[in-house]
């Protein structure tokens, strides 16, 4: 059973429209009984809206369903719910508004923080009196976070009387109340209010904004702070309005309206943000601009200032994003800055004597960029996917700036390091004797070697290598240990190239280039890079010293060519070969250098072309001179080219 008094209400309210519809359908006025009664029905028709609205209002506020179902049921029956309805949402759009003027009333809280004392709480910029800054800016947060409360439950209680009205239906007609309250089209109850709130919301921000320099300040600073409130109250209220058959009061498209009304303080924002951001970069090159170079001490603040401005929004991914886009910019504006301080004459390229002022700029700048690469990269990998993408070019630019200021230096150390190499065709390796033997003395191209690569790093690498002490972990090496690891594994690859294109090669020679070979894989691991971490290069610098003393027939059953490109095994064997078996370099009239500068553009399966253009003259010549024999490196040859053909991709 239902409460008696709400079923009377309800009942009363039937009645009462009764009354006035029979007045008016038989013309009762002016019959002096019924005139005289009249007056009492509508004195009892306002004291029925009067009763009924409490229960409504009650029901609203209290969230019961049973009561605003009763309260609309009274209003239903005396035939006014469109209008009640409408009133209701009016006064509910309005506590809105008001709620929001409240909320950015600069007056009243220079007012209430100053104490009230004296005229002139705030001035005509809307800045409070000296000394009440901080109170007013506390008291501004205060009012918007009641303003948000206060917005929450009004759109709740709005919802709240959308969703009865869209499941009571009269008892008699079964009419449903909210199809007497909507036409099809309309839009619900909780849009009509949200989009007022959201009207105002924007106007009274852009007002205030624009009027009042210190709410602009406050606003502008705490943006991340207000874009918290208002998702907030939008999870707030969508939590709080999630019922099964009920749509809730603010759609996702509907935040979006909210975040669209405070676009003026984002962009406000976003110039902020740049401004904290190319601030670094400025000072630390106007101060290079003076003949100096930017300190560590420039640099640290410009990393500590973006994982500031990151840590400032990393709660919102949306605007994390538009931060992330403004410290890109920032790294392009650092890159560009710092290319524009490299050296890149003669002096930064030398490397015969010790390092010049132009090269110890370039290390100090190529320095500078690995830790901020290095750094942002590290932070990068705890944001989401999407930052890579976005920071990617910019880190890429500092990258690439950083690989600029030492890549002539590395450039011109790898033509001094092949050039030393080259000169192990000076050497003889086919002289005969135990003398050659046994001389312990390293060739004196490997001590020319040696000597260079122990001046680089003296002069060079120790500068530019970070030390183990304060090496920055961030998944991959710094840029100098990449340039340095690059150089070490050409310093192998070229030397075994080179080694393998000896010829005449005896067996004291052969002893001679083993113990070249030891060396320099100490002299490349204890000044270059540890050799065991160079991969490839390495394994065939220790897989070449025992090929070259075993038997040819050994060869081609050898898990050791597994080790090595099958260029390096062919152009040894033909040290093993005739004289008449000539050697492409010999065949196409070049040098060393030119032969190997044309084999760095060449895959393996061209350099073969080349080498299977010998083995034919060499097969023809024995032919014309009617011989049957080869010389057994020919057939091996021929075998090993086969398997580069048939191991080749197809086109």
């Amino acid at each position: 059973m239902s409460d008696p008094e709400k079923l009377d209400l309800s009942k009363a309210a039937q009645l009462h429209c009764e009354i006035l519809s029979l007045c008016s359908e038989y013309e009762l006025a002016g019959i002096n009984v019924i005139d005289e009664e009249m007056g009492w029905v509508s004195e009892t028709g306002t004291k029925l809206r009067a009763e009924g609205m409490k229960v409504l209002e009650r029901g609203i506020e209290g969230l019961n369903q049973a009561e605003v179902g009763s309260g609309l049921q009274v209003f239903y029956n005396l035939g006014e719910l469109r209008g009640t309805v409408d009133a209701i949402i009016s006064k509910y759009k309005n506590m809105g508004v008001k709620s929001v003027s409240a909320a950015l009333d600069m007056k009243a809280i220079s007012t209430n923080v100053s104490g009230g004392f004296g005229p002139g709480g705030v001035q005509r910029s809307g800045t409070p009196q000296v000394g009440t800054g901080h109170k007013a800016k506390e008291a501004l947060w205060q009012r918007l976070g009641s303003c948000m409360d206060q917005l929450h439950s009004i759109m709740v209680a709005v919802w709240h009387l959308q969703r009865v009205l869209s499941k009571k239906r009269d008892p008699f007609t079964h009419v449903l109340l909210l199809d007497e309250v909507m036409q099809e089209g309309d839009p619900t109850l909780t849009d009509r209010v949200w989009e007022a709130i959201v009207k105002s919301f924007a106007s009274q921000m852009k007002s205030a904004f624009t009027s009042s320099s210190f709410v602009k300040e406050i606003l502008t600073t705490g943006y991340p702070k207000l874009l918290s409130m208002i998702e907030n109250l939008i999870e707030r209220i969508s939590h709080d309005t999630d019922a099964k058959g009920a749509l809730p009061a603010v759609s996702a498209d509907r935040k979006d309206q909210m975040v669209a009304a405070i676009e003026i303080i984002l962009t406000a924002f976003l110039a902020q943000c740049w401004s904290r951001l190319s601030e670094p970069v400025n000072i630390a090159f106007q101060a290079s601009n003076r003949g100096s170079i930017p300190s560590k001490e420039h640099i640290a603040k410009f990393i500590a200032r973006v994982k500031e401005e990151i840590e400032a929004v990393q709660s919102d991914g949306s605007l994390t994003l538009l931060v992330l886009r403004q410290i890109g910019k920032a790294l392009m504006q650092f890159a560009q800055r710092a290319e524009y301080q490299l050296s890149t004459g003669p002096e930064s390229r030398q490397v015969t004597g010790p390092a010049t002022p132009a090269q110890l700029k370039n290390f100090t700048l190529c320095q500078h960029l690995q830790e901020v690469h290095a750094q942002i990269s590290s932070l990068v990998t705890r944001l989401p996917p999407v930052a890579s993408d976005i920071l990617s070019p910019a880190l890429g630019a500092i990258y690439g700036v950083a690989l600029d200021s030492v890549r002539n230096l590395f450039s011109s150390m790898q033509d001094r390091l092949e050039s030393c190499i080259l000169k192990i065709h000076d050497q003889n390796f086919g002289v005969l004797g135990m003398d050659a033997a046994m001389d312990n003395n390293a060739s004196p191209y490997m001590e020319e070697l040696q000597k260079s690569v122990l001046h680089f790093r003296t002069e060079f690498l120790l500068r530019l290598l970070p030390s183990t002490s304060k090496k920055i972990t961030t998944g991959s090496e710094s840029i100098c240990t990449s340039l340095v690891r690059n150089l070490a594994s050409r310093v192998l690859v070229y030397f075994i190239r080179h080694a393998s294109l000896v010829r005449p090669l005896s067996e004291s020679g052969k002893l001679r280039m083993a113990r070249d070979m030891a060396e320099i894989e100490l002299t490349v691991g204890q000044n270059l890079f540890p050799v065991e971490q160079l991969g490839a290069p390495y394994r065939a610098l220790r897989a070449f010293r025992p090929i070259i003393f075993l038997e040819t027939s050994q060869l081609v059953s050898s898990p050791l060519l597994q080790d090595l490109p099958p260029s390096v095994v062919l152009h040894h064997l033909y040290s093993r070969g005739p004289d008449e078996l000539q050697s492409p370099l010999k065949r196409n009239n070049l040098t060393p250098q030119q032969y190997t500068l044309w084999m760095d553009s060449q895959g393996e399966e061209q350099i073969w072309k080349g080498i299977k253009a010998t083995l034919d003259d060499y097969a023809a010549t024995v032919r014309a001179r009617g011989d049957k024999e080869f010389s057994p490196v020919y057939p091996l040859m021929l075998q090993l080219g086969s398997s580069i053909t048939e191991n080749s991709p197809v086109p």
